[in-house]
């Protein structure tokens, strides 16, 4: 076999249809647009149209305010951290970085700024812990269990809640 030998299997290659050729061809005329004017060209942009009425997009009030600057971060739990513990996804003598929970499988790093420690569940082992912030009631949930909890925003940039 050569190269030029090279053919697709039977059937594998339809035609393309071939538009406005005339009547007979059952695509003439409007090549199956079924119109003219803007609707029948490429690139229609009619979204949202009502035919010339105000519409709903303009109607309804605006509320709200979106900070384009916010920095995100993902949050995690320390219940999901003794679970990853449990599950041997992490050690409790080694440092639990956000490099270590992405590796775990707990965060996804890609799109936020660090990750925030929040305090659902509960831990009973003693780990060391460093993102880029926690809760309150979260350091105290370590600290319980005999951890320590390592932020490296400084406690005016990290959010509230």
């Amino acid at each position: 076999m050569k190269l030029n030998e090279i053919r697709d299997n039977p059937g594998a290659h339809l035609k393309s249809k071939r538009l406005g050729r005339g009547i007979g061809s059952g695509k003439g005329k409007t090549s199956g647009k079924g119109v003219k004017g803007q609707k029948a060209r490429e690139g229609v942009a009619l979204n949202g149209f009502e035919g010339g009425q105000l519409p709903i997009y303009r109607r309804l009030p605006k509320r709200g305010f979106h900070n384009p600057f916010r920095t995100e971060y993902a949050p995690v739990n320390v219940g999901a951290i003794e679970k990853a513990l449990q599950d041997g996804k992490l050690t409790p003598n080694e440092a639990i970085t956000e490099a270590a929970l992405e590796l775990a499988g707990l965060v996804r790093l890609g799109k936020v700024a660090g990750v925030r420690l929040l305090a659902k569940g509960e831990i009973t082992q003693a780990v060391r812990v460093t993102v880029s912030g926690a809760s309150a009631a979260a350091i105290a949930a370590v600290e319980k269990a005999g951890g320590s909890v390592t932020t490296t925003v400084a406690a005016a940039e990290a959010p509230a809640a």
